[in-house]
């Protein structure tokens, strides 16, 4: 949790804020997709969070990537906005957001995966046929259709 969202939290408790959240959907040169087992619901998602006072949105996708998967992005293309009913999610431990978030595609990154921050407990490449929607984190879930969709046009 970033140090804002937590300072928010410590006002407002468990009620629904309002994120603005970064991620990065990394591309392997087969076209997979990394993704990691998420700790807090057990359910895959790419690496992401949430946006700090003043910061950049393209820093904080590299950010959360580097944090939570162990990469440092060379290059981001924008990919996908992610808003509304379907981006609105509970967390485990009762906290509530409606999440707007920008998502980035990243081709080219250095360094090996693994997690740095525990957010994830496993990170594996998916193709686009491995993937099965109701194991990937349900606020993200139609922005990875929109990706394999995407990716078998």
């Amino acid at each position: 949790m970033t140090s804002y969202i937590a300072e928010m939290r410590k006002l407002v408790g468990h009620r629904t804020l309002i994120q603005c959240a970064a991620s990065i959907i990394c591309v392997d040169e087969q076209g997979r997709i990394l993704l990691g087992k998420r700790s807090d619901n057990k359910m895959w998602g790419y690496s992401g969070g949430a946006v700090e006072i003043d910061e950049r949105v393209e820093n904080c996708a590299k950010r959360e990537l580097y944090e939570e998967m162990g990469l440092t992005a060379e290059e981001l293309e924008f990919f996908y906005v992610n808003s509304g009913p379907e981006a609105h999610y509970i967390y485990p431990n009762g906290d509530e957001v409606s999440n707007f978030e920008i998502i980035y595609i990243c081709r080219k990154w250095h360094s090996e995966p693994k997690s740095l921050d525990g957010e994830m407990e496993e990170l594996r490449f998916f193709s686009c046929e491995e993937i099965d929607l109701s194991e990937i984190s349900p606020p993200i879930r139609q922005v990875v259709a929109a990706y394999i969709q995407k990716a078998n046009e």
